[in-house]
């Protein structure tokens, strides 16, 4: 399997609901390192898994919806406890969309799938994988 990882980062502001949170339940910030890992079985015809400018530049743009953003105001994901484990989710779903839609150009109908990882710090990180 050959895999391709775009990085970029958000910093976003949130609030949990729920005692399990403890004093997350306050408004906080986090900033988000956000890695992005493409994965195929065999390369396209430039010896490609995807093109790394169109990743990079569809990740910023998604990352854009959210990023300096209070996640409690956005109706995008109202009323979600919004934990790092459930936007690393929101964001491949996004990620596979811009895939699907050919915003990544035609290397990527190749993929088969997606990894999204989002770091809060150097120990501790999140992740969601699947298949496209």
């Amino acid at each position: 399997m050959f895999s391709l990882t775009v990085r970029d980062h958000m910093m976003i502001a949130h609030s949990f609901r729920g005692e399990v949170f403890g004093p997350a339940q306050q408004v906080h910030g986090a900033t988000y390192l956000v890695d992005v890992t493409f994965e195929r079985p065999e390369l396209d015809a430039d010896n490609l898994v995807v093109d790394i400018g169109l990743a990079s530049a569809v990740l910023k743009e998604v990352l854009g919806e959210f990023n300096m953003q209070n996640l409690d105001a956005l109706d995008s994901v109202q009323g979600q406890n919004t934990t790092t484990e459930f936007m690393a989710k929101v964001v491949f779903d996004r990620m596979a969309a811009a895939i699907g839609a050919g915003r990544l150009g035609t290397s990527a109908k190749g993929i088969g799938s997606l990894k999204v990882t989002l770091s809060e710090s150097h120990i501790a990180w999140a992740s969601f994988h699947g298949e496209l």
